[in-house]
């Protein structure tokens, strides 16, 4: 893979992986429920595909950022795995947080920059 391709992997990687983590401040979900909840919020623009959502969900456990746990479903007679925010994850989000508004200005600055006097 091409440098330029892994950074642009690991910039997308980097903000779902604050979407999952700023999803589950609300609480336990399991993973179709942080995908459905993403794509609700953003009004359809992004749509989490299985192939993205569930690696990442593995990646942050095995980075402690979340805990996850076989549970059975209270509407439904089955088990899904559920997954909570650990104090490490909210530590993290804190500074994905910082890094997303950090670029966010950075962005605007260029697209809309002061005008001059």
């Amino acid at each position: 893979m091409a440098k330029d391709t892994r950074q642009r992997a690991n910039v997308l990687q980097g903000t779902l992986d604050m979407l999952i983590l700023r999803t589950l401040i609300l609480g336990p979900a399991h993973g179709h429920e942080i995908g459905k909840y993403i794509q609700r919020t953003t009004d359809d623009l992004l749509q989490v595909q299985h192939g993205s959502l569930y690696p990442a969900l593995h990646r942050l456990e095995r980075r402690g950022w979340l805990t996850a746990k076989w549970e059975t479903a209270q509407d439904r007679n089955r088990q899904f795995k559920y997954y909570r925010l650990t104090a490490a994850g909210r530590k993290q989000l804190s500074v994905e947080e910082s890094k997303w508004k950090q670029m966010a200005r950075a962005v605007a600055q260029v697209m809309w920059p002061a005008e001059e006097n």
